[in-house]
């Protein structure tokens, strides 16, 4: 490749789109979870375990995601990465707006559950062609000595939805009474998500393709089949994605979107009040996150994810411990500092997974690493956590989770080599996120492998082309 291909980046703008489009994807996950108090009445009845349903619902529609991963990402690393994320939010708009249609248990009984749960795996189905897209899109267009910072955006735009979601909840729970929101009220946020997603389709179709899927079509390199290849030269990435992302996907899950549900089953906080607390730990992690991933891009990936995993040892059961104590401003401070640990991981998180693995099936490598983690320490560990208060009455064993998983990922944070590109100082270097880095933005610089990133072996059949 000459020197301007090899730099190559998109427009700010198709990055901009990308990186906030993730903000429906997790307005709708984190609203099911803001919301599993009211919809446990409307879909389950309300009666004893209704809340753990709920919960278990959630769980099985998110074992859904890593087999939409697979389906996208193959279409991703086959067809080019906009074309997978336009067909994932398409589906995603369509199963949000027949949830919010949904009739309830009052109308059609039971059914209505069993209807709640298929949506909900259609949505954990579109969800794994959502966020390993956007992710793979990001780091191959930004700049080199920038990726952490882009790459990261994506995170804190999620939590822009998760704010959106939480700060929704919060609203219609507020001015509507009870019977108000089991009859029509819960209905109003997922109309909302559903708008959103529309959006963010007509959005996608103005973004230009990644630099990085162009180059495999320029040279043939595009695989014919992603999961062969990525299971033959990615293995260890996989692996070492997996670790990162079980330690972000626990944190997030039990350290984030658990916590009102679990301030209000303890009795700790009211169902309104728990809610705006987590609106406020939404705002803190939308601040955490760009700064985590700018301190990645000046201090590497390794660094800043040993101290997050030390922090994920020590700090959660504490945390859950305030939380529980009925002290709405110890339980504010809990909230925040286990926001702001989970907000961290993640931008930190996104781009040392993406950056495990070389241009060629990225994101296919990401769903079978990433996704996969997702799928066990995120879908499950709510209910796994409400469980466990439930049957020991330990307030403090959601905290001993992230603990857990935290000690047991340790070993590969410390073998794991770094990955940030080493940043050079070069007058050729014109690109519009400024200064010049010796790698390349579609992952030319060396990877963790010792070889150079968007250089595929070449003792694989590749099958050049896709659709653009």
């Amino acid at each position: 490749m000459n020197l301007q291909q090899a730099h190559a980046t998109v427009p700010p703008r198709s990055l901009a789109v990308a990186a906030f489009s993730t903000i429906v994807e997790w307005y709708d996950f984190t609203l099911y979870l803001y919301f599993a108090t009211a919809l446990a009445r409307v879909f389950y009845g309300g009666g004893t375990g209704s809340l753990l349903l709920t919960l278990g619902g959630f769980a099985i529609a998110y074992l859904m995601r890593p087999l939409g991963a697979l389906f996208f990402s193959h279409i991703g690393d086959r067809r080019g990465r906009r074309h997978m994320m336009l067909m994932s939010v398409a589906m995603m708009t369509a199963a949000m707006l027949a949830i919010a249609l949904l009739p309830t248990r009052s109308a059609i009984g039971p059914a209505a559950g069993w209807l709640l749960l298929l949506l909900r795996c259609v949505m954990g189905f579109s969800v794994g062609g959502e966020y390993t897209g956007v992710v793979a899109y990001l780091l191959e267009g930004a700049p080199p000595r920038s990726r952490g910072l882009v790459t990261s955006s994506a995170s804190a735009a999620s939590e822009v939805g998760a704010l959106l979601a939480v700060g929704i909840a919060a609203l219609t729970v507020s001015l509507t009474s009870t019977a108000e929101l089991d009859s029509w009220g819960w209905r109003i946020p997922f109309f909302v998500g559903a708008a959103l997603a529309a959006t963010v389709w007509i959005a996608r179709s103005t973004m230009h393709e990644s630099p990085e899927f162009r180059r495999q079509q320029e040279q043939g390199t595009v695989p014919a089949e992603p999961l062969a290849y990525a299971l033959k030269h990615h293995r260890r990435g996989i692996a070492r994605g997996f670790a990162i992302s079980a330690l972000g996907s626990i944190t997030y899950y039990v350290g984030i979107t658990y916590v009102p549900a679990f301030l209000t089953s303890a009795g700790a906080l009211g169902e309104r009040d728990a809610l705006w607390l987590s609106t406020i730990a939404a705002v803190a992690v939308i601040l955490v996150t760009p700064l985590v991933g700018w301190w990645s891009d000046r201090s590497g990936r390794r660094p800043v994810l040993l101290a997050l995993c030390a922090a994920s040892a020590v700090l959660p059961m504490t945390m859950f411990a305030l939380m529980a104590s009925g002290s709405p401003m110890r339980a504010l401070l809990g909230a925040i500092i286990l926001a702001a640990v989970a907000g961290g991981v993640s931008a930190v998180g996104s781009v040392a997974t993406a950056e495990q693995f070389h241009g060629e099936a990225r994101i296919t490598g990401l769903a079978l690493g990433a996704t996969m983690a997702t799928a066990i320490f995120g879908g499950l560990t709510p209910w796994a956590a409400q469980l466990l208060v439930d049957r020991t009455g330990w307030t403090m064993a959601p905290g001993a989770m992230i603990a857990l998983v935290a000690l047991c990922v340790a070993p590969v944070f410390l073998a794991i080599r770094e990955t940030a590109p080493k940043i050079k100082p070069s007058p050729l270097w014109g690109g519009w996120g400024g200064g010049a880095a010796s790698a390349s933005a579609d992952g030319a610089d060396k990877d963790s492998f010792g070889r150079r990133r968007g250089r595929p072996p070449t003792n694989l059949p590749h099958k050049g082309g896709g659709s653009p």
